[in-house]
Formats: structure tokens, sequence, C-alpha cells
């Protein structure tokens, strides 16, 4: 069979209230996620992953460990879906019109039904709301479209994320998808511990960044950055930066925050001839900028080819 797969189009200013809709719906799960689930270093347990239908949580314990429950978004449907390991299942249909208070009552007597008795400080979380989910009635615009289209980029990403992340035989991340910024990551770290940040820098800060890391993402746009774009940013940000080459041509090193981040804008990376070949060598030559600057073992973190492992 023919594959006839084209990476869609995902503007971000026509579309930015579906996302915030999204990005609240999302937030919403990955909070009871975060309450139900043990911790993990850096936040690992609190993400989403890719899946053949849409975003999943994977199965969280409950009723002292003797029950599983599975929440997914599933984008083929359009259906917000709890599974547990009871066999019992519940929805809510994700259609125009849903607003956010409403996705969030619904669920509440969803889990109440299934006897899951979880709280959640019911804010959104950096997103400049100081309303409780259940009272955000502004944000109803779900868009069928939207949504199908950025998990179908998501799935593509997250695959080429996976082949980036085998290379690497240090500590690496799950590639996820973070709720807090709706960005699907993967983190590579040298091993070393990074210095301690400020007694005031916020406890997710202090948590993700305790060891020296290069973190490689997709974001679908923000009122800062309004288009989908992927980004690098080693940290602690070493000096020199912005004088290594990124690959393809058209990244380009920004400031943030007074750090350097390696920038490709989805558009452009739409533009290239091949557009896998083209993320890899994005993500390979941000790795070596940063990796080079702050004094990685390079080589030693390198995973080699099975044909040269045969020959050793």
């Amino acid at each position: 069979m023919k594959n006839t797969f084209q990476l869609p189009q995902i503007p971000y200013v026509e579309n930015e209230k579906s996302k915030l809709t999204l990005h609240l719906f999302l937030q919403i799960i990955g909070k009871i996620r975060l309450k139900m689930t043990p911790r993990k270093n850096h936040w690992w347990y609190i993400t989403f992953y890719t899946d053949s239908l849409g975003l999943t949580t994977g199965p969280i314990s409950y009723n002292l460990g003797m029950e599983r429950v599975t929440f997914s978004f599933n984008f083929l449907n359009h259906r917000f879906e709890i599974i547990n390991s009871q066999g019992k299942r519940q929805y809510i249909a994700l259609e125009n019109g849903l607003t956010v208070a409403d996705f969030y009552l619904k669920l509440m007597t969803m889990l109440k039904d299934l006897e899951i008795d979880v709280q959640i400080l019911d804010k959104p979380y950096d997103l400049g709301m100081d309303k409780r989910f259940s009272e955000i009635t502004e944000f109803h615009h779900y868009n069928k479209e939207y949504s199908q289209n950025l998990w179908q980029i998501l799935l593509w990403v997250d695959d080429v994320f996976k082949e980036f992340s085998g290379r690497f035989y240090g500590k690496t991340c799950p590639v996820h998808l973070y709720w807090h910024s709706m960005d699907l990551t993967v983190t590579r770290f040298s091993g070393k511990k990074a210095p301690a940040m400020p007694k005031e820098a916020r406890i997710s800060d202090k948590d993700a960044y305790t060891h020296e890391c290069i973190s490689f993402g997709f974001w679908a746009g923000d009122p800062n950055t309004p288009e989908a774009a992927f980004y690098s940013y080693t940290f602690p940000s070493p000096e020199g930066m912005k004088n290594e080459t990124l690959q393809p041509a058209s990244a380009n090193w920004i400031d943030a925050n007074g750090s350097a981040m390696a920038i490709l804008t989805y558009n452009k990376l739409l533009q290239e001839q091949n557009p896998r070949t083209a993320l890899l060598n994005f993500l390979e030559s941000a790795y070596q900028a940063g990796a080079k600057r702050a004094d990685w073992n390079i080589e030693e973190l390198t995973v080699p080819s099975l044909e040269v492992l045969k020959n050793t």
C-alpha cells in the first residue's frame, strides 16, 4: 500500500482558543495523574504519551494498588475515555461547545461512579488564569480538525524523538508530553549534578533541573511564540552556544531568559525536502552544540551501530 501521509498544517493564531481549550482539558487530567501516581524523578510521572488513538496517561494504580485506571483522549472518535481494570468504561464526547467547566464537572461525576477518590488543586497552572476549572465557561472551542492534526504531528514527532533518543547511552527520559506547557519532550542527562537553584525558585524547576541536561521538544505555539516550533536548550547554559552551527540552515538561536535556545519552526521544517532527516539533524546539531560547550563526554555517551559492535 502506498504511503500517502503528509504532515498537516497547525497554525497557532486562528486556533488559539482551540489549543487553549484542549490545553485546559489536559491540565485537569494531568493534575489527577499527578495526585494518583507515585513520585518519580524530574516529574516523569505526571505526563501523557502518544498512542494509536490519541494521548494517554497509561495505567494508574488506585484502591491500594489493586486496580488500574487509564485516562485517554481519543482523537479518532473525539472522546475522553476512562477504562479501569474491572472493565468499566466511561466517556465524555469532545465537541465544540463543551466548556472547561462542563468537562471538569462531568469528569468528577465519572470518578465518583468509579469510586476513585482524588482531590486536586482545581485551577490552571501557569496560564494566567485565576478561575477554578469548574468556573471556566469562556473556553469551549474544542476543534476536531485541530485536535486530530495536532495528534498526527505528535505521533510523527514522537517517532523521530525515539529514534534520536536511541543514539544516547546516558540517562534519558521517555518521550512524553508535559501538560503544564503542552510540549512533547525528550531530555538527555550528562550524569553530573547541576548547580543548586536559588531558594526562591519554583519546586517544579528544582526537581526538573537537579542534573545537567540537554532538552528537546515540540510545542504548538503560545502568545510569546505564536507558531509551532521545535526547540532545544542546555542546562546550565554554557557560554558560546550561539557560535555553534545548527542544522538545517533554517534553524537559529534565540535568547530565552538569558539562555541560548535552538529553534526550528514547524513551517520551516515542512519546507525541507526530507523533514525527518532535517529534524534529526536539528536535534543532533543542538545536542552537539550543548554537549561540546558543556564539556560532556560525547564519545562515551554515543551509542555505536550494531555493525560497529559486531566488529569490536
